[in-house]
């Protein structure tokens, strides 16, 4: 089985180049034309696939071979671009840039995989005609990645634009693009990077079609469309959800936790869920007072709850519902934050023993975990692949429930676990773990009494 789905790769040199300006601006261009667009992110981040997402109008999804396995790259990739005129996918980090020393998860990587063209997004400020050996080291760098044009950023003048074409040209590469500097399109950032699209509201809003309206003008969609069409037909099956869990009887409701401070899931999450015979129902631990009717379990997420823990702690409704609750409960990152005791000195749900803080330290990277103990998630000595992203340390009453195989990460593990919570810094892609959502069913389904639906 092969389908053809036109598709580009935005990638760069290094961070800071303006992928996230181009891929998103692109998607909403495309759309504006009419078009419908697959928005995909290549590794771990939840935050830029919230504005390819609303820049589309439908999910962006990651691409992440680390967290799913390099042999689901293409099924999740056509999963998402069923239906789909075109598909974008914004690189991470440099071009060749993987985890540790080789270039495994790295957009080059996910690329290959994909047999997709690339389009590199180089920042020309300072530069002009060294533009042209900049990129022609990385389109002869490595067999097998074709970079089929370049989009400039950050151009100062129709002269230095001008440099930069003339130099590029001359060297056989195609410039797609050229974009002027413009603070009016910065999007504003804080600790872990930018402010995620749903906490901005109408604001994002603006913001995308702002990013669309630059690249529209600035770049030649129509010769974009066109590289994006010498993608071959991708071989093999779309993923599917519900080959990968079996329905569990009676449709037990899984609460997950959304809103401002819980931003951070993966599509895939809540479609698993689903194929497993669930109900999956959003709530909203800043503003609700009750979790959904019949909640038979809950999934808290990653996302901010450092930047609004006064308002977590003022809603005592939900921290005592959460308290209560008898059901299992799945929490990631944030989620482990508000399960704790404290957040900076702010009452959270006292679920789990130990105090959090914020700090000046970032804690970034994969994770090759292994389990210690039983808990809704996990059984003793299964392996888990993961990420870590915060600025937080927790300081816990209790041994962990992952330990790094790797010898990555602060320290040797961490996390939490019993019969009824898994809680842990650690973020899982459920695509390349679908054991997490069929257990979690499983268990809330046969958990629901009395206690577990308060």
């Amino acid at each position: 089985m092969t389908a053809r789905v036109p598709r580009l790769v935005v990638a760069a040199p290094a961070s800071g180049s303006g992928k996230t300006t181009v891929a998103t601006g692109l998607i909403a261009a495309l759309r504006a034309r009419g078009l419908r667009v697959s928005p995909h992110k290549v590794g771990p981040d939840y935050i830029d696939p919230g504005y390819h997402g609303l820049a589309a109008g439908r999910p962006g999804r990651n691409l992440d071979p680390w967290l799913v396995g390099e042999e689901r790259i293409a099924p999740l990739f056509l999963h998402g671009a069923a239906g789909c005129d075109v598909a974008v996918v914004e690189g991470v980090m440099g071009l060749f840039d993987g985890r540790g020393d080789g270039d495994f998860a790295s957009t080059a990587h996910v690329a290959r995989s994909l047999a997709a063209p690339i389009v590199l997004v180089v920042d020309a400020a300072r530069q002009s005609r060294s533009v042209a050996a900049l990129v022609h080291g990385f389109a002869s760098f490595e067999p097998g990645v074709r970079v089929g044009g370049v989009v400039l950023n950050r151009v100062g003048s129709d002269r230095h634009e001008e440099l930069c074409r003339g130099a590029l040209e001359a060297a056989g590469t195609p410039v797609l693009g050229a974009i002027r500097r413009d603070d009016a399109v910065v999007t504003p950032s804080r600790h872990l990077g930018l402010i995620p699209a749903a906490e901005r509201g109408a604001e994002a809003v603006r913001a995308v079609d702002r990013l669309g309206g630059l690249v529209a003008r600035s770049c030649d969609l129509d010769a974009l469309l066109r590289l994006a069409a010498t993608a071959p037909p991708l071989p093999g099956r779309p993923w599917d959800p519900a080959a990968q869990v079996e329905p569990v009887p009676g449709g037990p409701v899984v609460a997950m936790a959304g809103g401002k401070a819980f931003t951070f899931s993966y599509a895939e999450h809540a479609e698993l869920l689903r194929a497993a015979g669930a109900d999956v129902a959003v709530f909203d631990p800043l503003r609700d007072e009750a979790l959904p009717d019949g909640a038979a379990a809950l999934v808290i997420g990653g996302g901010f709850p450092e930047a609004h823990a006064g308002e977590l702690a003022a809603n005592t409704a939900m921290r005592a519902a959460v308290a209560g609750f008898g059901g299992p409960i799945a929490a990631e990152c944030a989620g482990l934050l508000y399960l704790c005791e404290e957040l900076d000195g702010e009452g959270m749900c006292g679920r789990v023993p130990g105090r959090a803080r914020m700090t000046s330290r970032l804690t970034l990277g994969y994770r090759d975990a292994v389990a210690t103990a039983e808990s809704p998630l996990t059984r003793p000595g299964e392996r888990f692949h993961g990420h870590e992203f915060h600025r937080t340390a927790l300081t816990a009453a209790a041994d962990p429930l992952f330990r790094w195989a790797d010898g990555g990460g602060d320290g040797y593990g961490d996390g939490y676990g019993d019969d009824r919570i898994t809680a842990s810094y650690l973020h899982l892609h459920w695509a390349g773990h679908p054991e997490a959502a069929q257990r979690l069913v499983s268990s809330s389904s046969s958990s629901r009494s009395p206690s577990a639906l308060r």
